[in-house]
């Protein structure tokens, strides 16, 4: 059986989670927030307004890829909220499913600041948000994705991602 496997992603505060619960909701596809598998370690030092490095997140993004894979052995298709920065994140991401997308949710950094400062409840501090966008890595050409603008209402986000990954 073939499954689809998505991973929304972008800098913190960008309406990744609201985009992909919105995919899941449309596609019936098994929904995961990345950030819920972080160990305490990662949470920990991002609380404290510390950005992780690559060797907090390598064994994380495995983990990532594997729950994704082991979905694809049972016949599930998922879609993910993660920040998926760099190709080298994605890369891993990449090996555990037989394919995976990306839906990049990008733009103006005001836009994302206005979003973070408004929420609540969540550990990320809006001072992590640049080191975040210097971070992160456009799609490049040879990775299944689509761009989708941050300005945008997350109701319209999620309408074109749902409409791609049905024209996919």
């Amino acid at each position: 059986m073939n499954t689809q496997h998505v991973v929304v992603m972008g800098v913190s505060g960008s309406g990744k989670t609201t985009v992909a619960s919105g995919i899941a909701v449309a596609t019936d596809f098994t929904f995961a927030e990345a950030d819920e598998y972080h160990p305490e370690s990662n949470v920990t030092k991002m609380a404290a307004g510390e950005p992780l490095t690559d060797s907090d997140r390598w064994p994380w993004l495995a983990e990532l890829a594997t729950w994704m894979s082991t979905r694809a052995a049972e016949g599930v298709s998922t879609v993910m909220a993660c920040s998926a920065l760099r190709r080298s994140y994605r890369d891993v991401l990449r090996a555990g499913p037989p394919s995976v997308d990306f839906i990049l949710v990008d733009g103006s950094a005001e836009v994302i600041r206005r979003r973070m400062g408004a929420r609540e409840g969540h550990y990320m501090p809006v001072t992590l948000l640049d080191s975040q966008i210097a971070t992160l890595e456009p799609l490049e050409a040879d990775e299944s994705g689509l761009v989708l603008d941050v300005a945008q209402a997350p109701d319209e986000l999620t309408r074109q991602a749902v409409a791609w990954l049905r024209s996919h």
